[in-house]
């Protein structure tokens, strides 16, 4: 498994959302276009059925198209798959029921990202246990689950207000001790001293590899310990994103400062309020690129400014002048 980790390291991994057209279906040619512009980009994989790409909220087939698309159009690259329960599982009340239907999900949804093509996974915070008695233990019996699938896995703190589960220190502790476990995503959105905290963890477990989701502040972030992100703003402007992983990794100190301040400045025009509407932003970031030659929709974006698109627009060119 230290192989897999060792391609994340010093390296960008986009969470990509998927571009659909106005009649709520998946834009296939949209999506190829994206899958073969991003095999060329500098980057350590892909993730799909992350946050990003909407993977709880998607149908068994779409996902499925989605995964096999990237599987087969990546040039060398790993694929990674949000794993975890879907929207479309019945859940029961009961704990016993509960966890064991959780459990039965999470494995099969890994096992379905390993027959399409995944490398690796990403565990989906499993909120449905949260509330039960010894939630830590089942949190645990619920990364082995995925893990049964015979992939490696990535844990994800995720904060609360996005569906993520507190993971305590010791348990947070206790999941990069597993042996399915290479790392763990942190993504807190505005808590830094909750990241400092989780990273310090991963930080002393060996062979642990800490990965940050922290767009907001990218920079500091690796400063802080984070050897790979794993992020939704990677999705667009890529190069920019993996021109900042490989300076903080070569110690190019003045290049690396002078990239943070521009995807910080980028960030705080894309993952602004409501935070949920950001997938649209990247698929507009996309458009504004010349990435994608029609718009591209996420049918679950809240309502959005009317202006908020040309903000977009302007911040790609910003950050290309």
């Amino acid at each position: 498994m230290a192989s897999i980790a060792d391609r994340f390291r010093g390296r960008v991994v986009p969470a990509v959302p998927v571009p659909f057209s106005a009649d709520g279906n998946i834009d296939v040619e949209l999506q190829n276009a994206y899958v073969t512009w991003m095999a060329g980009q500098e980057i350590g994989g892909v993730a799909v059925w992350a946050h990003t790409g909407r993977g709880p909220k998607l149908t068994d087939e779409q996902r499925e198209q989605v995964a096999r698309a990237w599987s087969a159009g990546l040039d060398g690259q790993a694929l990674i798959c949000g794993v975890g329960v879907s929207g479309s599982v019945a859940l029961p009340s009961d704990p016993a029921s509960l966890t064991e239907t959780a459990l039965r999900a999470v494995r099969d949804s890994a096992e379905a990202a390993r027959d399409y093509g995944a490398e690796a996974a990403l565990v989906h915070p499993p909120k449905m246990l949260s509330d039960l008695p010894d939630v830590e233990e089942r949190i645990l019996d619920y990364h082995r689950a995925a893990g049964a699938a015979g992939i490696p896995l990535i844990a994800f703190f995720l904060y609360e207000a996005a569906g993520g589960v507190s993971y305590s220190p010791g348990l947070i502790r206790r999941l990069l001790e597993l042996d399915e476990v290479i790392g763990i995503k942190v993504a807190t959105l505005d808590s830094v001293m909750t990241y400092q905290d989780i990273i310090g963890v991963a930080k002393a477990v060996p062979g642990a590899l800490p990965i940050t989701g922290e767009d907001r502040f990218l920079g500091y972030s690796l400063a802080a310990g984070a050897r790979a992100a794993l992020i939704g703003m990677a999705a667009a402007v890529t190069d920019r994103c993996a021109a900042l992983l490989t300076a903080h990794a070569a110690e190019q100190w003045d290049d690396f400062h002078a990239l943070s301040s521009a995807m910080d400045t980028f960030s705080q025009a894309t993952f602004v309020a409501p935070m949920e509407g950001y997938v649209q932003r990247m698929l507009w970031a996309l458009e504004a690129d010349g990435v994608f030659t029609r718009p591209a929709f996420d049918p679950w974006c809240p309502t959005l400014h009317s202006d908020e698109r040309d903000r977009v627009f302007a911040a790609v060119r910003a950050l290309r002048s």
